[in-house]
């Protein structure tokens, strides 16, 4: 059974854009692979309201998709290994 989410991550904005590109397809991949991406949404660098990993600024991503409710999981391990990603959120939509 496949259930909707939605997952907001906020990428070290500090690095190049190659590697920015690099790191949203990296994720992006590792979904489609587990599940079907129905959209993707670049928000952009924006300040943070509070210092995260001594970084003031982010580039926030927006990825709606579907999958198993077993994946979280493992999205969850990558998000909390990769070092680009300063803080991310999974929300599962009704």
């Amino acid at each position: 059974m496949q259930n909707n989410y939605e997952t907001i991550m906020i990428i070290n904005s500090a690095m190049e854009e190659a590697a920015i590109k690099s790191a949203v397809e990296k994720i992006k991949d590792l979904i489609s692979a587990n599940g079907t991406v129905e959209s993707v949404e670049e928000w952009g660098n924006k300040k943070l309201a509070y210092p995260v990993k001594k970084h003031s600024e982010g580039y926030y991503v927006l990825v709606n998709f579907s999958s198993n409710p077993e994946f979280i999981d493992e999205l969850e391990r990558v998000y909390n290994i990769t070092d680009e990603v300063l803080k991310h959120i999974v929300i599962k939509k009704d």
